[in-house]
């Protein structure tokens, strides 16, 4: 069975990519703040180096398994993109051959971006499918597969956007730390963190209800795979099943929202108005959470939200800005 990450892997993994990664800035918005009566603080990840905090787990990943056992001869990862893409970037850093099985589905922009990186992209009909494809390709010798979540490395690297998070934040009393949960790599290293750097702060998850493998998994008490693809905005969260090391986290979070395509579409226009910045639906959906759980607090809060992306295509947009919710201002 593989050894769960502990905090210090995410110290470990800070300490090794720091120097390849971009600090990331807090960013707030003081109209939703006033609206909403609370204090939202972002941390944008979508402004990192191949648009996403996937390029921290993926560069961990690489530079670890350089140190320890040598550089291979080919790196192959499945994701619906923004894996794809750091692992692409990170791989052609260090001059290493890129293959990345991902699905018919994946964003254009996604797509381009990976290709641009320097990888060859192989697509199938569903996630199933490329996965399945990613495994028969890492057996070839000298083949080294970057799972999009669901190992150590990606795990303690994801949570290193967390750690920093919370050292940026440190002038602020922090009540919650709210994140976006596809696979769950970001959700596991950011619980890390906290627990540790924030032990009263409470880790909150968020996923789409078209998407919702990990809130079923999380009430059933195991994992459970989705039978079809996920048809949602929120394209990054696309996922079939958790991974038995995050489910594992998973299960210590202090709380766990789903969230329908209508709100990811309003949260997705009201962030790109407040805060100037491109980002994706994936991480706009978390807001609904965050209101949610602030409906039932009777204190201001504080809270961390980390904004997970930036790569977003045009069809995504024309979806987004099809009815405008720009005219509800946000409210609890």
């Amino acid at each position: 069975m593989t050894t769960l990450p502990t905090f210090t892997d995410v110290q470990a993994a800070y300490q090794r990519i720091k120097d390849h990664v971009t600090a990331t800035p807090i960013v707030t918005s003081s109209l939703l703040n006033a609206w909403l009566g609370h204090t939202i603080l972002f941390k944008a990840e979508c402004l990192q180096r191949t648009g996403s905090f996937k390029l921290r787990g993926a560069t961990n990943f690489i530079h670890h398994y350089v140190a320890a056992h040598g550089t291979p001869q080919r790196i192959v990862a499945n994701s619906s993109g923004n894996h794809a893409q750091a692992v692409s970037y990170a791989g052609n850093a260090l001059g290493i051959p890129v293959d990345i099985y991902s699905t018919e589905s994946i964003s254009a922009v996604k797509a381009a971006a990976t290709q641009d990186y320097g990888a060859v992209l192989h697509l199938y009909p569903t996630r199933l499918e490329a996965d399945k494809a990613v495994q028969l390709a890492a057996q070839t010798n000298g083949t080294v597969w970057i799972p999009p979540f669901n190992h150590p490395d990606i795990i303690a690297g994801q949570g290193t956007a967390i750690l920093e998070a919370i050292t940026q934040t440190r002038e602020h009393d922090v009540n919650a730390i709210f994140t976006p949960c596809g696979g769950g790599g970001l959700t596991s290293g950011g619980l890390l963190a906290t627990r540790a750097l924030l032990p009263d702060a409470l880790m909150i998850g968020v996923e789409p209800e078209n998407a919702n493998d990990a809130s079923i998994s999380l009430q059933q008490g195991s994992i459970y795979t989705l039978p079809n693809t996920p048809n949602t905005l929120a394209d990054g969260a696309a996922t079939p099943a958790v991974g038995d090391l995050t489910f594992t986290f998973l299960q210590q979070l202090d709380g766990f929202y789903e969230v329908n395509e209508t709100q990811i579409a309003y949260w997705t226009q009201w962030l790109h108005h407040l805060l100037k910045l491109h980002i994706e639906p994936t991480c706009c959906m978390t807001m609904a959470g965050v209101v949610a759980w602030l409906s039932e607090q009777t204190q201001p809060q504080t809270v961390v939200v980390v904004l997970s992306g930036g790569n977003i295509s045009t069809q995504s947009m024309q979806a987004i800005y099809a009815q405008d919710y720009l005219n509800q201002p946000p409210m609890l």
